[in-house]
């Protein structure tokens, strides 16, 4: 493996797509934690492009279509060259519907949101999102929240034979046609992404917090065949929601909720582990999942243009490999984990 460094280019699986190491994650865009002021949203993209990101993830989910609003707003500003956008299908909006309140945004846009795997759903969706975007392309294409965690157990079947016999098929003919470069799944579950790579012809998957610092449930069996079949990861939630950004601090959250007292003792070994290599915690935790040859990008969120040009600073700061041979002695990584170099 090359040694990472902030701006590195890595294609993107089979696609052969060019990708930033760094993505830029909508999800924030869309007023998941807070409100955002219009002008400031826009201006983080900016920033994002500016330092060299070329790799822009979001999803109709995201407020409901405002992220994809403000991305389309920053790349008729800052350019559309270059840049690799990724969207996601499996949500149809419905504008005079009512917007719910199941979405957890709390601003967004006021429309509503169905679940829709079919086809013909697949292509309303991705039509929806070019005119909320303001393009006439899109590159990466995904099939978004087939997993336990959003359907439940007692839907996850249903929800399955949906997408693969509606959606997957759509995504495929796109990309047959050369309308789009990259297919795939975004999940929170590397068993559902094993299980897609098993049944269909895939580019890409972007997995959220299932690849860490902390820990790597994903490594045993879904990496492996990852690499096998050529499929180029995104990686999202690489601080596993907030407690490898924060470090074992009061109120720090795991997987979106206060993290337990075994969590925090782990981070607090892991980040005492850092600062004997001065190290910060948030700086090993970006640089970590890229040694792994299946990783094409980590898809990071941000609400302000400084945490855009903090994250890139961190992964243009080298880590030694001192620190992952002792995590390694320590028992705090596998042996047989890859660590970048």
């Amino acid at each position: 493996m090359p040694a990472v460094t902030a701006l590195t280019l890595r294609r993107l699986g089979r696609s052969g797509l060019p990708v930033s190491t760094l993505g830029f994650g909508a999800a924030p865009l869309g007023d998941l934690y807070a409100r955002l002021d219009e002008t400031r949203a826009v201006a983080t993209v900016e920033a994002a492009i500016s330092g060299g990101v070329t790799l822009i993830d979001t999803s109709p989910l995201y407020g409901h279509g405002l992220s994809e609003h403000r991305i389309g707003a920053a790349l008729r500003r800052a350019g559309r060259e270059g840049i690799a956008l990724s969207t996601k299908v499996g949500r149809v909006a419905e504008p005079f519907a009512g917007r719910g309140d199941g979405s957890g945004y709390r601003g967004g846009l006021p429309h509503g949101l169905r679940f829709d795997y079919s086809y013909d759903g697949a292509m309303r969706s991705l039509e929806q999102s070019a005119l909320r975007l303001g393009v006439d392309r899109i590159e990466i294409v995904l099939i978004h929240d087939v997993d336990v965690w959003t359907h439940g157990a007692a839907m996850i079947e249903q929800r399955f034979s949906e997408a693969m016999a509606g959606a997957y098929r759509a995504l495929e003919k796109l990309r047959a046609s050369g309308a789009v470069k990259a297919i795939g799944v975004g999940v929170n579950e590397a068993e559902m992404c094993e299980r897609f790579a098993r049944a269909g012809d895939f580019d890409t998957m972007l997995l959220a917090g299932r690849y860490s610092l902390l820990e790597q449930p994903a490594l045993a069996s879904f990496m492996p065949l990852a690499q096998e079949k050529g499929i180029g990861l995104m990686l999202g939630g690489v601080f596993n929601s907030g407690i490898l950004a924060t470090g074992p601090v009061p109120g720090a959250t795991y997987n979106y909720n206060p993290a337990p007292p075994a969590i925090v003792a782990r981070v607090g070994a892991i980040q005492a582990v850092c600062e004997r290599h001065d190290v910060p915690l948030r700086r090993a935790a970006l640089h970590f999942p890229l040694g792994h040859p299946a990783v094409a990008s980590l898809v990071m969120g941000a609400v302000s243009p400084a945490e855009v040009e903090d994250q890139i600073a961190e992964l243009s700061k080298p880590v030694p490999a001192a620190l992952w041979a002792e995590l390694k002695a320590e028992r705090l990584l596998g042996a047989d984990v890859p660590a970048p170099r």
